[in-house]
């Protein structure tokens, strides 16, 4: 089991880019960032490689150290423990963001009907013919990030007069008062920081939204 002085250890080290390939380190330079002296340095980068948590490569004047998968998944774990520390008390995930105009794609794709009855099935209501598109605070990435982990509902692609619609994917939030769901495109590269949120009525008429309003979406734990 990994100590908490080694899991500081493991942090810093990836600070300074050993999860993207080798980054040279010395004793010295190591105990200076983490506050100890270079042995204390030393038997912790010891205990590391020990656990498999990084590989080390030792010159005359430092080493070459790289963090492994399983090191990088002992940081994914309490990179994990963090993002459940900051979820509100009431357990949901609350994703905070600005609303944008989006370029009507989602009007016309909400009015095909192979989607629409995907998403009635998945969601429990008939979704208005439009998107309301929000463009999220840097606060919000990583929660947004962690709602990769999620058990997300897939929606089926199909192909309509010669025609090829992709597959999407969707997650059941609120706004306010109002079920809504999360939808996310099946095309890679799709940027994190932009929310679709489908309901069953206009929320941009139901609340009066406009473009630059800040607002927050609602997801269960």
């Amino acid at each position: 089991m990994i100590m908490p002085e080694e899991l500081q250890s493991l942090k810093a080290l990836a600070l300074m880019g050993g999860m993207r390939g080798p980054v040279w380190v010395s004793s010295q330079s190591l105990g200076s960032t983490l506050g100890t002296s270079p042995q204390t340095a030393s038997r912790r980068l010891q205990a590391l490689e020990r656990q498999m948590l990084l590989t080390r490569s030792v010159g005359p004047d430092g080493q070459y150290i790289t963090i492994t998968r399983s090191g990088e998944e002992e940081l994914r774990r309490e990179y994990s423990d963090y993002c459940r520390l900051f979820v509100q008390e009431s357990g949901e995930y609350s994703l905070k963001g600005t609303v944008i105009s989006g370029l009507g794609e989602g009007k016309y794709y909400m009015s095909l009907d192979h989607y629409v009855a995907q998403f009635t099935r998945a969601l429990g209501f008939t979704p208005f013919p439009g998107t309301l598109n929000i463009r999220l605070d840097p606060s919000s990435l990583p929660i947004r990030k962690r709602l990769d982990q999620r058990d997300w509902i897939p929606i089926e692609g199909f192909t309509a007069d010669e025609r090829t619609f992709g597959n999407a994917r969707c997650l059941p939030c609120r706004f306010r008062e109002t079920p809504c769901g999360i939808v996310i495109p099946g095309r890679s590269h799709y940027p994190d920081d932009i929310l679709e949120i489908i309901a069953p009525v206009s929320l941009r008429e139901t609340y009066g939204l406009g473009d630059t309003d800040k607002v927050a979406v609602e997801v269960a734990p």
